[in-house]
């Protein structure tokens, strides 16, 4: 009996400690999204289109050996059991030793990437940026240390801190004069700063040290994460890849500021989403029905908030761009619209990997990502023809055939059909649909006001019909959810 008690007890602090992470990663990643798009608009105008491509492109080369910089090391220990204090320490000097000798292979390296995009300027960029790599090991295993006591909490502080002063510091050089360097020193800032932010608010103090049969055991778990990483990161920088090379610096700033938004908005929020269904499913997996309808349910709600972001950002895009950014970004207008379709696609069954990986089918993911790869890299070399615009249709007509396949796939492991999935965003489509009327009409007749006013307008009506719309069929669920969040 005290043992059940004991068992049930540890269940429930399980249960809270994940509930109380949710709850935080989400006011963690609002906050500094919050801070990163205000600092952005700042930016927009005063900076010149060019200083936001240069970066971007400097940024691919960056995301790739970040793969490399961690090793899966984190993830080993998060999961490790024992003696986690010495691999700990062991961690952090391999961390430190990678982080600067990365540090160190960018200063050659950065020519090459500058030939590839035949851009001179962007290598002594990539350089500065190269710094990063041994900054952030300093304090990545302190980031680890809360990420594995679940203490979302502080993390929250190194994650705002970070953003804060990155938009600090790129504005206040933005402003004197400094141009791209304005962004890259506030990178390099925000770096230094998320460090020592970690170190003051975990005191855990490390040593150098190198312990063979930990190290061997880190690395053995590890390396069986890098391939999805590195196809990941694929997939993700492949347009940056061919806009850059293709078209310049000016054009991929332009494509950069406008995947800005929908990735704010919604695709950065999947992921914390999924730190929701993954235990949910996992905890269900040897139950197939509850399985299934756990699946459709979290299809049902991501669409609650997807489709109205991108409705909105689609119907809106004029007046967003010309507030949060300037007019000299109206090029952006386009792209905009068509990447909020390819985040609308993006967001349809996105959380079946987490299904995957609770039947204990991990593989799946890694083929279904080479799909994607294989799927997106002709589809964007070909609409890179057509231009910009023609890079973004790319995007979004590769996520559509990919979600039809991923759906296909999931139909093998799971009871669901294409018309069970299209019935779980019935009450999302039909709220959008009147909100797509709402708001064009009222955008036709503001029409003649200016851009701050119609975007106001646009925003409250089309936000109220959906609501309207969505409170006859969604009643109680959005009072359950109001009331799951008043609780946290």
């Amino acid at each position: 009996m005290n043992s059940q008690s004991s068992s049930n007890k540890a269940g429930e602090h399980i249960v809270r400690k994940t509930a109380g992470g949710i709850f935080w990663n989400f006011i963690a990643y609002g906050l500094t999204k919050v801070v990163t798009l205000v600092a952005t608009a700042i930016l927009a105008r005063v900076l010149a289109k060019d200083d936001f491509g240069l970066v971007s492109i400097a940024l691919v080369a960056v995301n790739y050996l970040a793969v490399i910089k961690d090793l899966g090391l984190g993830m080993a220990l998060i999961q490790r059991q024992g003696d986690v204090n010495e691999a700990a320490n062991t961690v952090f000097t391999l961390n430190v030793i990678i982080g600067f000798l990365l540090s160190l292979i960018i200063l050659p390296l950065s020519p090459l990437v500058a030939a590839y995009f035949k851009n001179p300027d962007v290598s002594a960029v990539l350089r500065w940026l190269g710094l990063s790599f041994f900054i952030s090991s300093i304090g990545s295993v302190h980031i680890v240390w809360l990420l594995r006591e679940m203490d979302y909490r502080r993390k929250m502080i190194p994650d705002i801190g970070n953003s804060v002063v990155k938009g600090i510091v790129s504005i206040g050089m933005a402003y004197a004069g400094y141009g791209v360097w304005a962004l890259v020193f506030g990178q390099l800032a925000g770096a230094l700063s998320s460090v020592i932010l970690v170190w003051m608010i975990r005191p855990w103090r490390p040593r150098l040290a190198l312990d063979p049969g930990i190290t061997g055991a880190l690395f053995k778990f590890g390396f069986s994460i890098i391939g999805g990483d590195l196809l990941n990161i694929s997939v993700d920088n492949f347009g940056y890849i061919v806009i850059g090379r293709i078209f310049g610096a000016v054009q991929l700033g332009i494509f950069t500021l406008a995947y800005r938004l929908p990735e704010m908005l919604l695709i950065g929020n999947l992921w914390i989403m999924a730190s929701v269904t993954f235990p949910a499913f996992a905890s269900i997996q040897d139950r197939p029905e509850e399985l299934r309808r756990g699946f459709l349910a979290s299809i049902r709600l991501v669409q609650l908030f997807a489709v109205p972001i991108c409705l909105g950002l689609i119907i809106a895009a004029d007046p967003i761009v010309r507030v949060l950014f300037g007019e000299q970004w109206l090029d952006a207008i386009p792209i905009l619209r068509v990447l909020a379709i390819y985040a609308l696609m993006y967001s349809i069954a996105y959380h079946i990997g987490d299904v995957y990986k609770a039947i204990g089918r991990p593989q799946i993911l890694i083929w279904l990502a080479v799909f994607t790869l294989v799927l997106i890299a002709p589809a964007l070399i070909i609409g890179s023809r057509f231009g910009l615009i023609g890079v973004a249709w790319g995007y979004a007509i590769a996520m559509i055939i990919d979600r039809v396949v991923g759906i296909v796939v999931a139909t093998r492991f799971i009871k669901i059909s294409f018309l069970d999935i299209l019935k779980e965003m019935l009450p999302s489509l039909k709220g959008g649909a009147v909100m797509s009327v709402v708001a064009i009409l009222v955008l036709y007749a503001v029409q003649s006001a200016v851009p701050i006013i119609q975007l106001t307008c646009v925003a409250l009506a089309g936000a109220a019909a959906y609501f309207a719309v969505l409170w006859r069929s969604e009643k109680e669920n959005l009072l359950q959810l109001a009331t799951l969040i008043r609780k946290r």
